[in-house]
């Protein structure tokens, strides 16, 4: 469960939202929520990545230890 507040101006544009598609203000709430995790999830990754570099392979190295 969870509860937020929202200043008028988006609690408007929510309500509003809401009626012109016939979802729920909490619909689209959690739509919104749910594509900014992954973006987050997304970015957060990424820099990990970033910090801990994989080690890279040449197309030669390749080629070789799969024999081709």
């Amino acid at each position: 469960m969870l509860s937020i507040r929202l200043d008028s101006e988006t609690e408007s544009r929510l309500a509003r939202l809401a009626k012109i598609t016939g979802r729920t203000k909490t619909f689209h709430a959690r739509e919104a929520i749910l594509k900014h995790l992954e973006d987050l999830e997304d970015i957060y990754l990424a820099t990990q990545r970033f910090q801990r570099p994989a080690k890279t392979y040449s197309a030669k190295d390749v080629k070789r230890e799969l024999g081709l």
